[in-house]
C-alpha cells in the first residue's frame, strides 16, 4: 500500500457515503487524518487474520469481499464513494472477510481514533454509520440465505437434494400427524440407465435426468416435494396423500414419462426414457430412513418385475 497525493476537499467528502451531510466544520477536523493511499491490483487491504484498525473509503477502482478463502467467488463489490473496514472499525476487532483490490485502486484511510471524536458530535455521522452497518446485515443475511439454498439444491436438474428431503421430512411429518392426515413416498428410478449413458453418452443422461425432474415436477402440487435423492433416483414426498392415492399419481407420473418418446436437446433429438416406482405410506413416527427403505423395496420388486411399473 503506496501513500499517494491527493488534492483535499470537502466537496469530495461529501461525495462519500459516511459523510453524506455532515456539516463542514467537522470534516475540516479530519482533513489532515485522512491518508490517500494506492492499491496494486490483487493487493489485500484487509484480513480475517490481521486486527484492523482503519476505516478505508474507495476513490477509485474496485474492491472484493470474500469470506472464507481468497479462491471462494467474491461475495460482493465496493465501488467508489463506498468503505471497506466499518465493522471491525467499530468493534476493534478481527475483520470478519477478505477484502482485495481487483484493480489498481485509490483509497482514503483513517484511522478509526480519528473518527471517534466525529462519533460524538455528528449524528449525521452516526445516522450513515448505522445505514451503513444495518446494509451490511442485510447484505449477509442475503448471503446466508443464497448459500442455504444453494446448499439445498441439486444443480444439474434444480430439484431439491437429500439434505433437504431430511429437513422437509421432519417438518412434514409434524404436520401430517398434528391434521391426522396420512403421507405417502414415491421412490423411482431412471429405467436401464447405464445403458443410456454407455449409448448416447453421459452430457445425453443429464439431459435425460432434467427431462424427468421438469415433466414430473410440474405435475405435482405446490406442497409436494420432488428431490434428486442420487444418481437416477427420485424421491417424491406426498403429504396428506394416502396409499391408494398415490399409487394413482405415481402411476400418472409413469405414463407422462413413458409417452415421450423423444425429446429436444442441446446435443440433438434423444430418445426419452421410462421409470420404475416404488410407493409405501407414512407410519405413526416413522423415520425418513425407514420410510425410504420401505419405499426402495417397493422400487426394487418394481425392477423385477421388468421395470416401467410401479409396485407397493
Amino acid at each position: 500500500m503506496k501513500t499517494a497525493q491527493w488534492l483535499e476537499g470537502i466537496q469530495q467528502l461529501h461525495h462519500l457515503g459516511l459523510f453524506k451531510n455532515v456539516a463542514s466544520a467537522s470534516l475540516e477536523q479530519l482533513l489532515k487524518d485522512f491518508c490517500a493511499c494506492e492499491l496494486d491490483s490483487g493487493e489485500v487491504v484487509l484480513s480475517p487474520f490481521s486486527r484492523n484498525h482503519f476505516l478505508y473509503m474507495v476513490l477509485q477502482g474496485r474492491l472484493e469481499v470474500f469470506l472464507g478463502s481468497l479462491d471462494n467467488h467474491p461475495v460482493s463489490v465496493i465501488e467508489p464513494g463506498e468503505c471497506a473496514g466499518e465493522i471491525s472499525f467499530v468493534d476493534s476487532n478481527f475483520p470478519s472477510a477478505y477484502v482485495v483490490a481487483s484493480e489498481p485502486s485509490l483509497v482514503l484511510r483513517l484511522h478509526r481514533d480519528s473518527l471517534m471524536g466525529l462519533v460524538q458530535k455528528s449524528p449525521e455521522f452516526m445516522q450513515n454509520l448505522l445505514e451503513l452497518l444495518c446494509q451490511r446485515v442485510r447484505q449477509g443475511n442475503r448471503i446466508i440465505l443464497d448459500t442455504e439454498q444453494n446448499a439445498n439444491i441439486d444443480t444439474l436438474t434444480g430439484l431439491f437434494n437429500r439434505r433437504w428431503l431430511e429437513h422437509i421430512y421432519d417438518r412434514e411429518k409434524s404436520r401430517c400427524l398434528f391434521n391426522k392426515q396420512p403421507m405417502s413416498m414415491l421412490m423411482l428410478d431412471v429405467d436401464h440407465f447405464k445403458d443410456y449413458n454407455d449409448r448416447h453418452g453421459h452430457l445425453a443422461g443429464d439431459y435425460a435426468l432434467c427431462l424427468v425432474a421438469h415433466t414430473l415436477r410440474n405435475q405435482l402440487r405446490p406442497k409436494d416435494s420432488m428431490a434428486r435423492f442420487g444418481g437416477e433416483e427420485f424421491v417424491i414426498l406426498l403429504p396428506e396423500i394416502a396409499i391408494d392415492e398415490a399409487r394413482s399419481i405415481g402411476d400418472r407420473l409413469r405414463l407422462s414419462l413413458e409417452q415421450v418418446r423423444s425429446f429436444y436437446s442441446p446435443v440433438g433429438v434423444l430418445p426419452g426414457v421410462t421409470v420404475s416406482l416404488g410407493v409405501a405410506q407414512m407410519c405413526e413416527s416413522e423415520s425418513l430412513s425407514s420410510l425410504i427403505l420401505r419405499a426402495d423395496c417397493a422400487l426394487y420388486q418394481a425392477k423385477q418385475k421388468g421395470r416401467n411399473c410401479l409396485c407397493g
